[in-house]
């Protein structure tokens, strides 16, 4: 499913990313987890690789045209979105109270 679009975006270097469907899941695994990269199972291969790619493609604006193409042939579905529902909370001197 993700193959020919991430084929259609990336970018052509002198050599391909080594097993890339393998690292493409473990950027997708994740981000679907909200996890570190270093929590990243080791069947997915080497936690640094998917940093690494990630981080790079981030750079080359992959990311953004694999999005722009899956909105041209699909739309957004409702699992492509993501909302953070975090919730920081302050210390309280840090909201000026009285020490």
């Amino acid at each position: 499913m993700w193959e020919p679009l991430i084929e259609a975006v990336r970018p052509r270097g002198k050599t391909p990313p080594h097993d890339l469907r393998r690292t493409i899941a473990a950027i997708f695994w994740r981000h679907e987890n909200g996890a570190k990269w270093r929590s990243i199972p080791a069947e997915l291969g080497p936690w640094w690789r998917a940093a690494q790619l990630f981080i790079r493609w981030a750079k080359l604006g992959v990311w953004e045209r694999l999005l722009e193409l899956v909105q041209d042939h699909h739309g957004v579905a409702l699992g492509m979105t993501f909302l953070d529902g975090t919730n920081i909370r302050a210390h309280h001197k840090a909201a000026g109270a009285q020490k």
